[in-house]
């Protein structure tokens, strides 16, 4: 499987990069998502033009727009930074991303939960680095995680699923997005949007209802904006509850008592909290292959992302 490009905050990979010489390897990113993914490693700080050792750095002052200031001689590095960053956003549109981790909590690269000194000199912990701001509003469609968060079970699987939505969308659109083919893309992603808000499944389902009376343009761009803003809102137990029962019924008559019984108990299990999705998942694929089942043999939420990666043992 080709690697999926995907943005990284360099010292996360190992690089000695950071304000004090150091860094902050994660051997996950490296070692497991590594196996799938194509690591571009950006480090702000330095590409701008800051050595390494360097003093340390923090956001000061409104929190709507903060500046980046050295924390012992108070030098603002904030028009620095936000040059620097605009031209590497240009580069990184060449770079056909399809995911960024960020380094949490970084006054540079942070993209939430970044401590902003008031002037009353109490911290607000509302705020993004400088240039994580500048990529979320540059690439709203690209999902992006810090590597704290990365480490929550739950958004760790949001995360990863969307960046394998997010490659499938763009290598569809990359061909020439054709009305059949988007039919075909929505089909097979149904229930896994489903899985996160019934909403946005019904409003995508009218989308594509009415595709034909719409331009291509104005209809993919409408699309993947519904789409990845859906995919965005987690799934829960309730949510992925309701879609192991939607598949179990296309089982109905093709399994006897007893499979019927224990598909049912596995759900009913899952949904307590007694076990993880990957359980109840397991035996519908069975079903799915042993009947042939053409619907659900297509459907991107049996298999969002490779089964290596463990993500629903732990959901």
């Amino acid at each position: 499987m080709e690697k999926i490009k995907t943005g990284i905050s360099s010292c996360l990979l190992g690089n000695k990069v950071r304000y004090d010489g150091g860094h902050k390897w994660d051997r996950y990113v490296t070692e497991t998502l590594g196996q799938y993914l194509e690591w571009v490693p950006v480090c702000p700080e330095v590409e701008c033009g800051l050595p390494v050792p360097r003093e340390a750095m923090r956001l000061v002052g409104n929190p709507d727009s903060p500046r980046l200031v050295t924390i012992g001689s108070g030098i603002d590095h904030t028009e620095r930074m936000m040059k620097w960053a605009e031209n590497k956003l240009k580069d990184l549109e060449k770079k056909n991303l399809c995911g960024f981790i960020f380094k949490s909590r970084s006054p540079s690269s942070g993209i939430g939960g970044v401590k902003i000194y008031t002037p009353s000199g109490m911290p607000s912990h509302r705020g993004a680095g400088v240039f994580g701001n500048a990529f979320l509003q540059h690439f709203p469609l690209i999902p992006a995680i810090d590597d704290g968060r990365l480490h929550d079970p739950g958004l760790r699987d949001n995360f990863i699923e969307r960046v394998f939505v997010y490659k499938r969308w763009k290598e569809l659109t990359d061909r020439g997005l054709t009305l059949t083919g988007l039919v075909m893309f929505h089909t097979s992603h149904k229930l896994l949007i489903l899985s996160h808000s019934q909403k946005h499944y019904a409003a995508l389902g009218r989308l594509v209802a009415t595709s034909k009376t719409r331009s291509l343009n104005d209809l993919q761009s409408e699309y993947v904006n519904i789409l990845m803003e859906s995919l965005r809102l987690l799934s829960t137990i309730k949510k992925n509850t309701n879609v192991l029962l939607h598949m179990a019924g296309y089982f109905k008559n093709r399994l006897s008592a007893d499979e019927k019984r224990e598909l049912l108990e596995l759900i009913d299990h899952y949904h307590k909290g007694h076990i993880p999705l990957i359980v109840p998942i397991t035996l519908i694929k069975h079903y799915v292959r042993k009947f042939d089942e053409p619907y659900l043999k297509n459907q991107c939420y049996l298999n969002p992302h490779p089964i290596e990666l463990m993500l629903r043992n732990h959901v």
